[in-house]
């Protein structure tokens, strides 16, 4: 049986937050159910961005990555922006081994990502 990836989502004007509860997410049928709620609440509340907050993650496997760069599409379509907050320094280095530190903007924390306007 799949582990749940826990997390909370969650609409402050306009902003989805994605709200990590896990310390590791590793577990592929998790990450792939968490997408599928992600992308259902991107359907349902078209967010004009989407913070993923990784405060509480330790660990997580490069499925993870694949995921960003999933939901990443889906809400581009959207004109809308997908940031990370909240990341520890061990865990952006995979985004910067990777280059997906270019791809994606870093916040310290979920309040400034909220307070910071979208890149268009």
């Amino acid at each position: 049986m799949a582990e749940e990836v826990g997390m909370e989502l969650i609409l402050e004007a306009k902003v989805g937050v994605v709200a990590f509860t896990s310390a590791s997410i590793s577990d592929v049928d998790a990450i792939a159910d968490a997408s599928s709620k992600i992308k259902e609440f991107i359907d349902a509340y078209r967010p004009g961005k989407l913070i993923f907050d990784f405060e509480a993650v330790k660990f997580f496997s490069s499925e993870v990555l694949g995921l960003l760069l999933d939901i990443r599409a889906k809400l581009k379509a959207h004109d809308g922006e997908v940031v990370i907050s909240a990341i520890n320094p061990q865990l952006h280095r995979v985004f910067k081994i990777t280059n997906l530190d270019k791809v994606f903007r870093f916040f310290p924390d979920r309040k400034s990502a909220v307070k910071t306007p979208n890149t268009d």
